[in-house]
């Protein structure tokens, strides 16, 4: 979201220049910039656009209000201590065994979830940094800083990018001691690390994380146009301290539509050695099988109705992608009629065989591309399906965008759980690709009726038989989706949960 207030906000909250204005007839939505916590400034007001926004029911129109079909707000832990302030933005989740791992740009919580119905907070770690992208394997925990830090300590403070000694990249702790986690080791990325996903190597010795980030600038030393590259740090598992950047892989030669501006997520699969990138004006298709060289194998573009490719998800059966547009940043009201259905919404895409090269491959023509029983992943496309956007409309006080979500394991079926800021958290089956329907949904209302306060849920994942969601300002949520609405699931299913390191459930 921009514009740029300083070169100490230089990323705002997960989204960029494309986002920067939303046309809807003759009225323009414009995305508001956000400055990182911790930078001296405060949330600027914001601007309430004059869009249409009648449509909201009156069980969802004011603060302190909430309702839901088939799904059930079990438990919260609000917002606290040091991450207590409304500028202390609650971030994503991972999770591992009994225990819920929440960032926050001042830091992580750390949360025992073995009895759902009453979480108990176990420790908080101040560690600022946005936006403290989180992910965990075995006793590592990685956490992503994004913004320009004086050094990479847990004491740092804020410091302009363009100082060549300022600091952003990963931070890595160890939670061998889950109450008492330590800062073992840091890597300074290009650009920071506005996300991280991680890919393991094939033998288990060594930990991958593909870096996304993004907005290059000149006057930045360490992040210079073009910027059209993933950082790969590769973290050896039993000497993490030894933790370094192995390659930086250009993804875009020929410069992507957001002229060479970096991604902004990556979702690995590692089990199908294959990757999936929302690169800003770009998705992308990869082939990980060699963890250091990936390799796109397919692009993607939207320059009807997508703004800002935000981040992606495979089904079980890696054989469709979903595509998040974070129009508007994430910090403007995008869920209403004036906007519709098909701009900040999720979009579709089928991995397909493309046939002809699949064909000059075995020099037998051009063929269906059905009957490959294990296509090569360098013929393999994607190609778009439909739109899905939650179908409620929103007041003009609360931001709301299609944001982080995951898949709930049903045999047969394709639903997934998504957060969509203030839109609260909707649950739909894309089974039928074309086809996507809502079958759940919670939803809090707004934070205020005077101004528009960015909060509601970044990240809504399915664990093991629970939704947990984090809140922006509210804190950390254990919700429950009926068995109505999407039929039996399969429980205690995952011993480890990074959603942007998908696994099978299968």
């Amino acid at each position: 979201m921009r514009p740029r207030t300083s070169p100490q906000s230089r990323r705002a909250l997960g989204a960029g220049a494309l986002a920067g204005a939303i046309a809807v007839g003759s009225l323009a939505l414009a995305a508001p910039g956000f400055a990182e916590p911790g930078d001296g400034t405060e949330l600027p007001a914001q601007s309430i656009a004059a869009l249409d926004d009648s449509a909201v029911p009156d069980s969802l129109s004011l603060p302190g209000t909430s309702d839901d079909f088939r799904m059930d707000l079990l438990a919260t832990i609000p917002k606290n201590g040091d991450f207590a302030a409304e500028t202390s933005y609650s971030s994503d989740l991972a999770f591992q065994g009994k225990y819920a791992f929440a960032g926050n740009y001042n830091g992580f919580t750390i949360y025992d979830i073995s009895r759902p119905k009453s979480p108990k907070q176990v420790v908080q770690v101040l560690c600022p940094g946005s936006q403290n992208d989180i992910s965990v394997y075995d006793d590592l925990l990685v956490l992503s800083t994004d913004s320009s830090r004086s050094d990479d300590s847990c004491a740092s403070t804020s410091q302009s990018a363009t100082v060549k000694d300022s600091w952003e990249g990963l931070k890595i702790f160890d939670i061998s001691d889950v109450r008492n986690p330590q800062y073992v080791a840091a890597v300074e990325t290009a650009c920071g690390s506005h996300t991280h996903s991680l890919a393991p190597s094939k033998n288990g010795r060594d930990l991958y994380a593909y870096v996304s980030s993004y907005s290059p600038n000149g006057a930045f030393p360490d992040c210079q146009p073009p910027h059209d590259l993933v950082s790969i740090v590769k973290i050896p598992v039993k000497a993490p301290q030894r933790a370094a950047v192995v390659s930086t892989p250009v993804l875009f030669p020929e410069g992507g539509y957001t002229n060479t501006s970096g991604c902004h997520d990556i979702t690995t699969y590692v089990e199908l050695d294959l990757a999936a990138g929302a690169c800003m004006g770009d998705g992308i298709l990869m082939d990980i099988s060699d963890r250091e060289n990936p390799v796109v194998v397919d692009t993607v573009r939207d320059t009807t109705n997508f703004a800002f490719w935000h981040s992606a998800t495979f089904n079980d059966d890696g054989t469709k992608v979903v595509f998040t547009d974070e129009l508007g940043g994430g910090g403007a009201a995008t869920c209403n009629p004036d906007v519709g259905p098909t701009r900040g919404a999720n979009g579709i895409y089928d991995i397909v065989v493309d046939d002809t090269a699949s064909a000059k491959k075995s020099g037998k023509g051009k063929g269906k591309g059905k009957g490959h029983d294990k296509p090569q992943i360098e013929d393999l496309r994607l190609e778009f399906a439909s739109y899905y956007k939650i179908p409620r409309t929103n007041t003009n006080t609360e931001n709301c965008v299609a944001h982080n979500g995951s898949l709930v394991p049903v045999k047969g079926k394709d639903v997934m759980v998504q957060a969509w800021y203030q839109g609260g958290i909707s649950v739909y089956d894309f089974t039928d690709s074309a086809n996507p329907k809502e079958i759940a949904w919670f939803d809090r209302g707004p934070l205020s009726t005077e101004r528009l306060v960015l909060g509601g849920s970044w990240s809504a994942y399915y664990y093991n038989g629970y939704v947990f969601s984090n809140d922006i300002q509210q804190g950390f949520d254990v919700l429950e989706i009926s068995d109505r609405a999407v039929g039996k699931q399969k429980t205690h299913t995952y011993r480890e949960f990074n959603p942007q390191q998908q696994i099978s459930f299968h």
